[in-house]
């Protein structure tokens, strides 16, 4: 398992977003993609920070009662975002997100700049489908009440 790697199981269209939006065009964001969270990036594509959709959703029930602009996202991101490597290991990045709290990480090359997200789904779909591909259809079969229709 220690060949799989976070490059083939990331998504290559994140959700993103810059310093300057504001809250609510990166409220628009979320709900278009169904993402929950995305990375900041500057005008050359270098990752900044990351924006969550709990980040959002706080400061908008901090302020829907005013019904005026709330905030940029630069005044919500983390600065302090953990990031994968293309070439991580799956297994390497699973333990990782059983330690730490993010759901999704963005994944940057050498020189900071960002490639795509991988998501704790993204990670789960990738050991589920290693696991899978080493079972032969024979070997397991799920139970009737567990297939779906």
């Amino acid at each position: 398992m220690e060949s799989l790697q976070v490059k083939d199981y990331m998504n290559l269209y994140p959700v993103t977003f810059t310093a300057d939006m504001a809250v609510e065009e990166a409220s628009l964001r979320f709900l278009k993609t169904k993402q929950i969270g995305g990375p900041v990036i500057d005008d050359n594509g270098q990752l900044i920070g990351f924006l969550s959709e709990s980040d959002v959703l706080a400061k908008m029930l901090q302020t829907s009662y005013y019904g005026e602009h709330m905030a940029d996202v630069s005044q919500l991101m983390r600065t302090e975002v953990l990031t994968m490597k293309p070439y991580t290991s799956i297994v390497e990045l699973a333990q990782t997100m059983l330690q730490q709290k993010p759901k999704v990480y963005p994944v940057t090359d050498d020189d900071g700049a960002l490639l795509g997200t991988i998501s704790r789904n993204d990670v789960l779909r990738a050991i589920d489908l290693h696991i899978r591909s080493t079972f032969h259809e024979s070997t397991w079969q799920p139970k009737e009440n567990q297939i779906q229709r």
